[in-house]
């Protein structure tokens, strides 16, 4: 299992280690140390080492391993950063390793250190980080003033939330997770979601089944302004080998033949509408309360219709609702209450400018602390919260996990309506809000890191990342 820790709760199982386990700080360190020296001579075979010491025992660690490499006949140079020697960064390295600062780092860095981390990332040598990149929060992964830019991250025990988050997933590099020993326990720790049992989650399905077995599936949404939102939703849904029995796809009864034809796999329901955009009818909407997962608000405009269509839902549909897009900005704009008087299982998937309208705190706070905020929000409503960022946070209020698998040329329009459709697929055919959302996430960007085979962070588009999902699902099932 691997789970990701704040910098709180790593400095508290480091003390629970020692003071509990009667394992001493020296030992700790004997074995951090030990695991950067091995790290390094497993995998350089450069000679010329730079170690950026700090006072702390992240310091240590570097000093530990810089002896044992020494005494392998490595050209090892320590610069202690507060009691700096700046002709020892005038020459050239092999490899500069990072151990100025550990978690504990909650401060703006000194005009001294940033002058020397930024001359150190101008430096082309293959720079590691022990532990965490110095400058990193190592909760919320923010920068404090200069961060040295790893390539790869020498990662003691546990992983941190600052390696994922905001600028840490740009930051940490390639990150190697190394075990000495402190003990890491509790129920409701952060985990990575590819700690799921996906097998378990989207079992073999039998010989002996129908389409009738297998669920119906619906995408409502769309407008005359935003033709292909619930398009790229819809396509991503039925994309999905082991997905719904029955794909419908519901848009305004005007736009019809516009989305006639565009997949035959989808059956298509109309909806009352005015001018192109959806309007409020119980007798159309009541068609839809038999669908066992439906997703709702992909391109249909923010507005008091819109917002009637939710509450509707919200109070009368039973089964599993995710709710996104503009369905979440009537949300914020006419009534958040709403999401009390549900008589269904909801998901929201709200990136941060839309998270931050429905919970009230702003982009910057969030950026601060977006799981605490997520989790919080998410356990008073009573809802599963996907916070969508670069990083997606996904919790019920309870458990917690993050996402990490994607890439950059994923932030385009689009993307988050190919999530919400493959997102509400997986959330029906595993059976749980929670665990399919995080699976959605996951298999989201996992397909759009095996688009880039053919494609580049410049031409991916949303499409290309639907053309993907099915390898990227057979890359983890073993059916």
């Amino acid at each position: 299992m691997s789970y990701v820790l704040t910098s709180d709760q790593m400095q508290y199982f480091d003390r629970y280690t020692i003071e509990k386990l009667n394992v001493s700080q020296l030992e700790l360190i004997s074995r951090a140390g030990n695991g950067l020296f091995e790290f390094i001579t497993q995998n350089f075979t450069f000679k010329n080492i730079l170690f950026l010491i700090g006072k702390g025992n992240n310091g240590k660690d570097g000093e530990f391993a810089s002896k044992k490499l020494s005494l392998l006949e490595y050209n090892v140079v320590n610069f202690y950063v507060f009691n700096p020697d700046f002709d020892l960064l005038n020459r050239d390295y092999d490899i500069i390793v990072d151990c100025i600062f550990g978690v504990g780092l909650n401060r703006e860095l000194s005009v001294e250190t940033k002058e020397i981390i930024q001359i150190i990332n101008n430096k082309s040598a293959v720079k590691i980080a022990c532990d965490i990149s110095s400058g990193l929060n190592a909760t919320n992964g923010l920068i404090m003033g200069e961060c040295f830019k790893a390539d790869y991250t020498f990662c003691i025990q546990e992983y941190k939330l600052g390696h994922f988050l905001n600028d840490g997933i740009d930051y940490s590099g390639k990150i190697i997770k190394k075990d000495i020993g402190i003990k890491i326990f509790g129920d409701n720790l952060i985990k990575i979601s590819d700690s799921l049992n996906f097998n378990e989650l989207l079992k073999e399905q039998p010989r002996n089944s129908n389409k009738g077995c297998n669920g119906k599936v619906a995408v409502v949404g769309g407008s005359k302004c935003y033709l292909g939102s619930v398009l790229l939703s819809a396509n991503a849904l039925t994309a999905l080998k082991c997905g719904a029995g029955y794909s419908f796809l519901a848009v305004p009864e005007s736009l019809f033949n516009v989305y006639a034809g565009k997949n035959p796999e989808i059956i298509l329901k109309t909806l009352k509408d005015e001018n192109g955009n959806l309007i409020f009818d119980e007798n159309h909407l009541k068609s839809l309360l038999d669908i066992n997962a439906l997703s709702f608000g992909m391109g249909v405009g923010v507005s008091e219709e819109t917002f009637k269509i939710c509450k509707y839902l919200i109070e009368n549909y039973k089964n599993f609702l995710l709710l996104d897009a503009d369905a979440l900005n009537s949300i914020s704009t006419f009534g958040l209450n709403v999401l009390r008087n549900k008589s269904c299982k909801i998901v929201l998937t709200p990136h941060v400018k839309e998270f931050s309208k429905l919970s009230g705190y702003s982009v910057k706070e969030i950026k601060e602390n977006g799981v605490e905020l997520a989790k919080n929000f998410a356990k008073e409503y009573g809802v599963v919260l996907v916070l969508k960022d670069c990083t997606t946070i996904i919790t019920d209020g309870e458990s917690i996990y993050i996402n990490i698998t994607g890439t950059s040329g994923m932030a385009k329009a689009g993307s988050g309506d190919v999530l919400s459709g493959l997102s509400i697929g997986l959330i029906n055919k595993c059976g749980k809000a929670l665990e399919g959302a995080v699976l959605g996430s996951y298999f989201f960007g996992l397909a759009g890191e095996m688009a880039l085979e053919q494609e580049n962070d410049y031409t991916l588009t949303a499409s290309d990342v639907i053309k993907a999902l099915p390898k990227a699902l057979n890359l983890k099932l073993k059916h």
